[in-house]
């Protein structure tokens, strides 16, 4: 016989699977309600509807799977739905990121991670972009370090930083190759960006496991760039959130600047501030 203290632990266990099995049921039944049915020529969906939202057989030919199985999930009577599942059920009810992700958390699993960020940035970034254009310089790269926009302000200031070559608008790779940027930053910013950089594709890696491109990136630098290699081996990874830039401008002299990182987690980009202060 089991003792006492681990039936009940078993019986706790149970308890919480069951609950989340409830939940999940539950916030299917409410995502399908919110559902609009789609036009068909042939039937007038509205006239022949009691309730809002798709009918359950509606919703599971969208997601490809029985009706059966769908309802024994909204009842929270089926077993653990497995990822395939889950990730049809997010294309059928044409799910958010943090949708998604809600649905894997309530069926007890992790979402996989996305295999690349966004190739583009919102259009609401984009005219906070524009609109700081007299404020301050912004910048914004995504999670594999390349360089997405910038405003002028930040054009003005870094100049023709990036190009159009193979890893020409690669962060990590700029740091490394770029001529003249001791010249720009001084030896001791050369050295915090190459850390940073380095630190950076680290997690770009760890993020992206399957990048082709960034594996590329990681052997070009490593087996061309002895400094890259220096700062690859000491094993660092993250990201800097803030940190105090002083830059050499051809007319204007010494700027100094309080940059920001800002992440938008649903795309994988990065908004990067640069608060003018005193040099």
């Amino acid at each position: 016989m089991q003792p006492d203290s681990a039936r009940q632990a078993s019986e706790d266990n149970e308890d919480m699977v069951g609950d989340q099995r409830l939940d999940l049921g539950e916030y299917l039944r409410h995502l399908r309600s919110e559902m609009t049915p789609r036009a068909r020529p042939e039937v007038s969906q509205l006239s022949h509807r009691r309730v809002p939202g798709l009918r359950r057989q509606e919703l599971a030919d969208l997601a490809g799977i029985s009706v059966e199985y769908y309802t024994r999930l909204e009842q929270g009577r089926a077993s653990r739905p497995s990822r395939e599942v889950l990730a049809a059920l997010g294309r059928a009810f044409e799910l958010s990121t943090a949708e998604h992700d809600h649905v894997f958390r309530l069926a007890g699993e992790l979402r996989p991670q996305p295999r690349a960020p966004a190739a583009q940035i919102r259009p609401g970034l984009q005219l906070l972009l524009d609109s700081l254009d007299d404020a301050m310089p912004v910048t914004v790269h995504d999670g594999r370090l390349d360089m997405l926009a910038f405003n002028a302000a930040a054009a003005e200031l870094f100049g023709p930083g990036f190009d159009d070559s193979p890893y020409g608008r690669n962060i990590a790779y700029q740091a490394f190759t770029s001529a003249g940027l001791r010249g720009v930053l001084g030896i001791d910013g050369a050295e915090q960006l190459a850390k940073v950089a380095a630190a950076e594709l680290r997690k770009a890696l760890s993020h992206y496991p399957e990048d082709e491109r960034l594996h590329s990136l990681l052997l070009e630098l490593s087996t061309t760039n002895p400094e890259f290699t220096r700062h690859w081996e000491r094993g660092e990874i993250g990201t800097w959130m803030s940190v105090m830039k002083r830059i050499n401008h051809p007319t204007k002299g010494v700027l100094a600047f309080d940059s920001e990182m800002l992440h938008d987690p649903e795309s994988d980009h990065w908004v990067m501030l640069f608060t003018p202060r005193d040099a």
